[in-house]
């Protein structure tokens, strides 16, 4: 069973924020969830991992859960939810989180307009076979062509040799 909740201007909701309840139609803070949730980005900047920061708030999520957590910015401003952490503490865990990422060789960067274009070329040889079946002559048509990939440094490839 699935339970919606109206918020503010016609939103609906699926489903409430760990730290939050809902009375009469507006999210308000569960006290006993939101110090979870200070202790939760407390414990991952003194440098534990998720599962541990998770433990020591007293949270039992997966690690992915808490990950999601730490980055879901209605902890800080949503026009439905009041904040329960602070810009300061949810950039820091950002912050963090990305400097985790990255000296674990994680992060992935785009490299602008790094676009490979690859050149091709094809070939086809005159059939000397006619069949009457089409499918057969469709078949016998593919055959003949050949391609062939022009690469940057003007060398060529042919058939499963080409990158």
């Amino acid at each position: 069973m699935r339970v919606e909740l109206k918020g503010k201007a016609g939103e609906i909701m699926s489903h409430i924020l760990f730290g939050y309840t809902i009375q009469n139609g507006r999210a308000v803070i569960n006290e006993e969830e939101a110090v979870k949730i200070e202790k939760l980005f407390e414990a991952y900047l003194s440098g534990l991992s998720l599962t541990e920061a998770a433990q020591k708030a007293g949270i039992k999520r997966y690690h992915t859960s808490v990950a999601r957590m730490l980055a879901d910015k209605r902890y800080v401003e949503y026009k439905f939810y009041p904040p329960i952490i602070s810009k300061d503490t949810f950039e820091k865990a950002q912050l963090e989180r990305h400097r985790r990422a990255e000296e674990l060789g994680r992060i992935y960067e785009h490299k602008g307009n790094e676009k490979k274009i690859l050149n091709f070329r094809f070939h086809a040889s005159m059939p000397d076979n006619l069949y009457d079946d089409p499918f057969q002559q469709a078949e016998y048509a593919y055959s003949l062509i050949k391609s062939e990939v022009i690469l940057d440094d003007n060398q060529e490839c042919y058939g499963n040799s080409c990158p």
